[in-house]
């Protein structure tokens, strides 16, 4: 970090949580530790009877103790599944599979390039912003592509790569919940609430649209916030970049590199017309099972075609280019991208025990059911209850990593209030949305918390826990109040939160 003689009060405490996080063990080492808590806290819940009563299916909740012979049994044998399941492993490897061939071949270089020489400087960081809050419509197309990327290109620019990344990771996690397109998450939380609302009126239904509008203009708000905290927090306490890692050069493209992205551009254009082929028709093949554009595998399997897509534009690029002169190029090209991954495959395994643990243990789903309760009891006047709740599912996010799984818990409880205040199970899913997309970037139990450490880590080897903690909380303060005030603008002018979705009950 850049050290300055004179510290302003909120750097200080920055750089007070950094040291503080930084000075923990190895993140592989910390997670380790964070399993054996979960497992000695399972024993002690299970001894003092931890309980509570699940309000999305009305079970009672216990502490399931990890140091039972059955607990145990389950640790052992699930060590290899944990570790080959965890969501982010599979997702980042085939993903580097095919970028991987796209690096290699020089395309990514060249596209950077291009894309340095034409576009506005001044503009960088708010497309950087901009571009991680839309890629969430394309699944974790974000954590694999565009945070990396966006280290490389602030690094060509002579800006800090943290602080790109930094960007990059604010709009791809810390504004999850907003875009301009309907997303898999829309129908997933509408699902959930309509059944939560029929708890009042056996009748309501909430559709995936539900929160739109709203969300649609957050998207604009989180960018321009985003870029504003990079440009006034981060930049400014990162300073210049000091690291051994050389930047890319911005150089004027030869004419076989020009020709290689010609290519490479006519290989896109193919795949989306393949895309259209098979979305557009009614009864198209690369349609949903329910026939839907939605739920489409081209959207829910995107690492896949993101593996397709790279690789062959890679090798086209790589082909037409000069760089590639044989077929044994491109596999060469994916066994160096895993080169970079080890330090990620260590750290993901215990990552990945400690999730297991945690969710098995039932601790996170008793934090979340015990806070709601607390929530509910306490009778507010609607605005405080809304920053009350917003300030509790960011918390809750810190424990329990799926959106769904929090709103399955939450949403029969606080549905039902807001209805009988007289506000609809659309203002409810609204609050929640932006409490749990604020504190991602600041969770390590967020899934790809780990991969983010990894990314850090090329530029500056000492980073860790506290380095990513102390670099978003700014982006997590400022989207909590830019966030909140945007939603209490919007109730006290009581608009639309999307199609038919009014903030009233009944409308």
């Amino acid at each position: 970090m850049n050290e300055k003689k004179k510290r302003s009060f909120s750097d200080k405490v920055l750089h007070g949580i950094e040291v503080a996080g930084n000075a923990l063990p190895h993140p592989a080492a910390l997670f380790g530790l964070f399993g054996l808590v979960t497992i000695l806290f399972s024993y002690i819940g299970f001894l003092l009877d931890w309980q509570g009563v699940n309000p999305a299916n009305g079970e009672t909740v216990r502490v399931i103790n990890l140091l039972s012979k059955e607990g145990l049994h389950r640790i052992i044998l699930g060590m290899v599944d944990n570790y080959t399941g965890f969501a982010p492993l599979g997702i980042v490897m085939v993903a580097m599979l095919g970028l991987g061939v796209a690096e290699s071949s020089g395309l990514v270089k060249a596209g950077i390039n291009e894309l340095l020489l034409k576009a506005p400087k001044k503009w960088i960081t708010f497309m950087i912003v901009l571009t991680g809050i839309l890629s969430n419509i394309a699944s974790d197309l974000g954590y694999i592509l565009i945070i990396p990327l966006a280290g490389v290109i602030f690094h060509t620019l002579g800006r800090n790569p943290l602080a790109g990344m930094s960007a990059a990771f604010a709009g791809v996690s810390g504004g999850f919940s907003a875009n301009l397109l309907i997303g898999t998450i829309d129908p997933l939380l509408a699902g959930l609430s309509t059944e939560a609302a029929r708890i009042i009126d056996p009748n309501y239904y909430v559709m995936p649209t539900a929160n739109y509008y709203f969300m649609a203009v957050s998207t604009i708000l989180i960018a321009i916030v985003g870029t504003w905290v990079t440009h006034k927090w981060i930049e400014p306490r990162l300073g210049s970049y000091k690291g051994s890692v050389e930047p890319e050069k911005i150089e004027k493209l030869s004419k076989g590199e020009i020709r290689g992205l010609k290519g490479a551009l006519v290989t896109l254009i193919i795949w989306i017309l393949l895309f259209a082929i098979g979305l557009i028709p009614q009864n198209g093949l690369l349609r949903g099972a329910d026939n839907s554009i939605l739920h489409s595998p081209l959207l829910k399997g995107f690492i896949a075609i993101l593996f397709l897509m790279a690789s062959s534009m890679g090798i086209v690029y790589g082909y037409l280019s000069g760089s590639f002169k044989k077929h044994d190029d491109i596999f060469k090209g994916m066994a160096t991208s895993f080169k970079s991954m080890v330090a990620f495959l260590v750290l993901v395994f215990f990552a990945a025990q400690f999730v297991a643990w945690f969710k098995w243990s039932n601790l996170g789903l008793l934090i979340a059911i015990k806070g709601a309760t607390l929530l509910h009891s306490i009778n507010l006047g609607l605005i405080p209850l809304v920053i009350l709740f917003i300030i509790f599912s960011g918390f809750i996010n810190l424990f329990m990593g799926s959106a769904s799984a929090k709103w399955a818990i939450m949403g029969p409880v606080f549905i039902p209030i807001f209805m009988l205040l007289g506000y609809s199970p659309e203002l409810s899913q609204a609050i929640f949305r932006i409490g749990d997309s604020i504190t991602n970037i600041i969770s390590p139990m967020m899934s790809f918390f780990a991969l983010i450490i990894v990314y850090y880590q090329k530029y500056d080897e000492k980073a860790g826990i506290g380095t990513i903690i102390s670099t978003m909380l700014p982006y997590t303060i400022a989207f909590f109040i830019s966030w909140a005030l945007l939603l209490i603008a919007w109730i006290l002018l009581k608009l639309p939160l999307g199609p038919e979705a009014s903030i009233l009950y009944p409308a």
